[in-house]
């Protein structure tokens, strides 16, 4: 990296750092005090001994052995003799019958060793890139866990709260797992720009759409338990968070693409820069095509309800729920379509292009 190309990036990522980091101290909540008391019961754990044809005998950790009705009904669970259960422990729920309630499978341990083989996976083939990575991807985790949730639960603005936890999740996670360099530093300023373009694209037609950011039951609770949190907000916070985890496969890639075309050599900037835009509407495309089949895949339930419905599909498109959904997906889509030419030009700008005849062949 020349001293022009070190100068500019300093200059555009530094202070955006440092503003990052002297906002996550201000809005930093600290501990968030919540209630442990479950007016719904108790959970706890145990393990089935015998199966008859409408009770199960369950031996409950460090508590007494006793007999349960089995789960009935659509998406009623399955049990049989060994398996380890969650139980939920409600005195007098159900006058004359037993204390506990079959609710779940325990998943502990298989999702444990899951979760051991995807490591080693990412291991085995990433080596030290694979290991940078997942070091990034605990401080992305941390990040949401210990400044993200718990600062909009404060109370914060779920919208700036999301942008600046956006912020250091890039950061930390572009800069371990790419490296300290000039292609990772467009990157990072490709993909702030497009996080702001995401943004400010959100609040516009969440404002024109006149969503409240409460579409379901879920919503409706945590708006009426958490009085204090902004629900329109909540919603642009998510789609903030949401859009970080594309933007930044499609930076990386954009700015990677121009250094390597600009060291074949042979290329003005212009040229540069048009040759590695049509690199990056090819990978758009099949970026944009990967978001509507994994979100087709995630809603699939809720495809069948709308296809097997008698409310007209137009009535259904511009309701609450699938207003906020086509939210997500058409705002976070521009936002990455959005990346590739701003990515390309910021690394067309710092490319070092090599003079005639010093060029190398890839």
């Amino acid at each position: 990296m020349n001293r022009r190309t070190r100068l500019i990036v300093t200059a555009v990522l530094v202070p955006a750092a440092v503003a990052t980091l002297i906002a996550m101290l201000v809005m930093w909540p600290g501990r968030v005090e919540l209630s442990n008391t479950d007016p719904g019961g108790e959970r706890v754990k145990g393990t089935v001994t015998a199966v008859t044809t409408q009770k199960a005998t369950v031996r409950v950790d460090n508590g007494p052995e006793t007999t349960v009705d089995l789960p009935q009904g659509p998406g009623a669970i399955k049990v049989a003799p060994g398996d380890d259960i969650v139980l939920l422990y409600f005195p007098g729920a159900v006058p004359g019958g037993s204390d506990y309630t079959i609710v779940d499978h325990q998943r502990g341990g298989p999702l444990i060793w899951m979760l051991a083989l995807t490591v080693a996976v990412i291991l085995v083939f990433g080596r030290w890139r694979g290991l940078t990575s997942l070091v990034g991807l605990a401080i992305s985790f941390g990040v949401l866990l210990f400044f993200i949730i718990p600062a909009i639960l404060d109370g914060s603005p779920p919208l700036l709260v999301a942008v600046v936890g956006s912020s250091a999740i890039m950061f930390a996670a572009l800069y371990l797992t790419h490296g300290v360099d000039v292609h990772t530093s467009v990157a990072v300023a490709g993909t702030l720009a497009s996080l702001i373009v995401t943004g400010v694209l959100g609040v516009a037609f969440t404002a024109t759409l006149h969503l409240t950011g409460i579409a379901n039951d879920d919503d409706s609770f945590l708006a009426v338990t958490q009085g204090s949190i902004d629900m329109r907000g909540l919603l642009l916070a998510g789609i903030i968070i949401g859009a970080l985890g594309v933007l930044d496969d499609v930076t990386v890639t954009q700015a990677t693409t121009v250094a390597e075309l600009a060291q074949t050599g042979g290329h003005t900037r212009w040229s540069l820069y048009r040759a590695a835009i049509r690199i990056g509407r090819a990978h758009v495309a099949s970026a944009v095509n990967t978001i509507v089949l994994a979100y087709a895949g995630a809603s699939l339930p809720l495809l069948l309800l709308i296809a097997a419905g008698p409310q007209p599909v137009g009535d259904l498109l511009t309701s609450e729920f699938l207003g906020q959904e086509i939210l997500r997906s058409a705002v976070g889509t521009i936002g990455l379509v959005a990346s590739v030419p701003i990515t390309t030009a910021l690394a067309t700008l710092v490319a070092e292009i090599p003079a005639p005849g010093r060029h190398r062949f890839i």
